[in-house]
Order: structure tokens, then sequence, then C-alpha cells
């Protein structure tokens, strides 16, 4: 199977294997989940998928032994937060991560990455720009610019909330 004939092949049955994996699991996201790892596996070999005739029995297989696999490690999960007094309680996030991670949301991805890591994770511009492999004055760059749109957003932001808008 050439790679334009797997594309063809995943467009035409991603949304059918989905509705099937959904019906099999009662959970539309983990249903999602498997079935595009799956696809992600399938694409490696693409060209026994094509001699077996049966692509998608195959990739209907491999997302429900993934679906499998994850729920065992809930379950071993479970049990061990059981035998250790369970899991500690988590918080609803304050109103003010609320807001920034909604505003966060309006930066390009790599802007709210560099954010993130510089004001969240407490990096420097050089560690992120080795852990990003982005020159400094890149970083420097998106950290301008976040900041600004950031200002702007949260700006707006907190007018609508003092507004009751």
């Amino acid at each position: 199977m050439t790679a334009e004939e797997f594309e063809e092949f995943y467009a035409h049955a991603v949304r059918r294997l989905t509705g099937q994996l959904y019906v099999m699991l009662g959970d539309l996201h983990e249903a999602q989940d498997v079935v595009q790892e799956a696809f992600v596996k399938g694409w490696s070999r693409r060209g026994k998928l094509a001699a077996d005739g049966a692509p998608e029995a195959w990739i209907r297989t491999v997302a429900w032994r993934l679906a499998a696999r994850r729920r065992q490690v809930r379950r071993r999960t479970e049990q061990a937060w059981q035998r250790h007094g369970g899991a500690p309680p988590v918080s609803a996030p304050d109103p003010g991560s609320v807001v920034l991670v909604q505003a966060l949301k309006d930066l390009s991805p790599q802007q709210r990455r560099t954010v993130t890591l510089h004001y969240v994770c407490d990096l420097s511009v050089e560690r992120i720009a080795r852990e990003t492999g982005l020159s400094t004055g890149t970083v420097k760059t998106h950290l301008s610019r976040g900041r600004a749109a950031l200002a702007g957003r949260l700006g707006d932001l907190h007018a609508q909330e003092t507004h009751g808008a």
C-alpha cells in the first residue's frame, strides 16, 4: 500500500472505525485515541496491511488491544492508589489559572510553549533555546510577542469579568 493509498484508506475508514470502537468501549475520546494510535502503527506496516487484505480489521484489532492495555494500566494504577490510601484530592483550578489558560490559547503554539516554559516552568531563555532547538533571539521574540498578546487578551478578559459580560 503506497502512502497515497494509505491516506485514502484512512480517509474512508477512520470515522467508521471510530464509531465501531466507540460502541465497543462506550467512550468516544478513548475510541478516537486508540483508532488514531492504531493508524499510526499501521502506517509503518502499510505494505503488510495491503498484503493481508484486511487493513480495516487489523486497525480495529490493534485499536481494541490498545484500549484493553490502557484499561489494564488504569486498573493497576487504581489498585496501587487504593493500597496506598487513595489518590490525593485535586482541587479545581483557581479562576486566575482558568483565565490564563484561556488567554494562552490565543497565542501560536510556539509562543504558548515558550511563555509557559519561561513563566510557569521558570526556565531561562538559554535553557528554553536548548530544549526547543530555537535560537535565543527567537525565544526572546516569542516571549516579547507572547507577553504583548497576553497583556491585551488578559486586559480584555479582566474588563469582561468586571463589567459582567
